[in-house]
């Protein structure tokens, strides 16, 4: 009798747990991610980046998705071929000018493999390895993870995944919102990595999209540096609480840190490069950080 009253006290006290115990799933201890996989190392949002930065003890991946013509998920920062890292198909490098002619959302994937988006050298980050890439389909990318960390019998990651929508582009270079966002979901619950993904977007509609029609999906609220509004003003507009709070790092200090703790908020902030800020925001208390640069999470 004593067992019984036992399991019906803890059946009880997990059904009147709160929503944020979901992050659970996140990562146990700090948590690492690579921007774009480790942009400041390796052609970003392309598999061979994303590989490498699971070698340098990355948790979660973090990438950026946009959708093509004939409805296919594919890792893009932008929703055209940007002049800073593509070399066109006739092998001339892709100009400032004529850049948003080549909109990723106009063309097949077949059409989008044939840019090359690796050998070009990157004006912002010297020190990045030059090699053929192309964009890859998310489906591509996270077979390749699985089987790598597999192979090598370690821990699959997390994936941070940002939806890149904009209000002033919807049906010009993405999809509307719930297209985007079930094309996404599609590709994440196909490769039954659901409970590996967090969604983040600065386009606010896309979390409250996932937060009403996915609502176990872990998600992360993106703050430019620019926003000056408080973080009550910020959950306000959201309408729930997300699982992250990911401001630029600029904005971050203990208060906030503290302000999101209290309402079982993590936060990781982008995009910390210089090891001085990566000690001082971890010990300010954050749960993890973004980085171009995740070799550099050795001297932490």
């Amino acid at each position: 009798m004593k067992r019984y009253f036992l399991l019906l006290s803890c059946l009880i006290a997990a059904c009147k747990a709160p929503r944020q115990a979901q992050t659970s799933t996140m990562p146990a201890t700090f948590d690492k991610q690579g921007h774009r996989g480790c942009r400041g190392l390796m052609p970003e949002n392309t598999i061979p980046a994303m590989l490498h930065a699971l070698d340098l003890g990355v948790t979660t991946l973090e990438m950026d998705v946009v959708i093509t013509k004939d409805k296919k998920v594919v890792l893009s920062h932008d929703q055209w071929f940007s002049q800073d890292i593509t070399t066109k198909p006739d092998g001339t490098f892709m100009g400032e000018r004529e850049e948003r002619k080549f909109n990723i959302y106009w063309m097949t994937y077949d059409q989008v493999k044939t840019f090359d988006v690796g050998l070009k050298p990157h004006p912002r980050f010297p020190q990045q390895q030059k090699m053929k890439a192309v964009k890859p389909l998310l489906s591509d990318l996270v077979d390749s993870v699985q089987q790598y960390m597999m192979t090598r019998k370690r821990p699959f990651p997390f994936y941070n995944i940002e939806t890149k929508t904009n209000p002033d582009f919807d049906g010009v270079f993405h999809p509307a919102v719930p297209e985007f966002v079930e094309l996404l979901m599609g590709v994440i619950n196909v490769k039954g990595i659901r409970d590996q993904v967090i969604i983040q977007s600065f386009d606010f509609r896309t979390l409250q999209y996932l937060h009403e029609h996915y609502p176990d999906v872990k998600t992360a609220m993106l703050i430019e540096a620019f926003d000056k509004r408080g973080l009550d003003d910020q959950l306000k507009a959201l309408g729930f609480t997300p699982t992250i709070y990911s401001p630029a790092f600029q904005l971050v200090d203990a208060k906030l840190i503290k302000a999101c703790h209290a309402k079982h908020i993590q936060v990781v902030p982008w995009t910390v490069n210089e090891v001085q800020q990566m000690k001082q925001l971890k010990t300010m208390g954050v749960d993890g950080l973004i980085s171009d640069y995740p070799d550099r999470y050795a001297e932490l």
